[in-house]
């Protein structure tokens, strides 16, 4: 023998039947922590900060490559 039952009620009413406690008090506090840490983070990438971080680093390294090509072609013609 079977049968089925179908309670139609909201997630609210179903979480206050089973007795599990209401997080979204704390979902919201950390949501909003999380996005003002973000805002945080996104306001510090300016591009111009960026690239005065990455920069010259590439360009020292781009440097040193073409001192080590120019030292291979004087090298060569000799």
């Amino acid at each position: 023998m079977r049968f089925t039952i179908n309670v139609e009620c909201t997630p609210d009413e179903a979480r206050a039947f089973f007795g599990f406690p209401n997080v979204a008090p704390m979902q919201e506090a950390l949501m909003k922590e999380m996005q003002e840490q973000m805002a945080a983070n996104v306001r510090g990438m300016d591009p111009q900060g960026l690239l005065q971080m990455w920069l010259p680093a590439s360009m020292q390294a781009f440097e040193k490559f073409q001192k080590a090509f120019w030292s291979q072609m004087e090298k060569s013609e000799k």
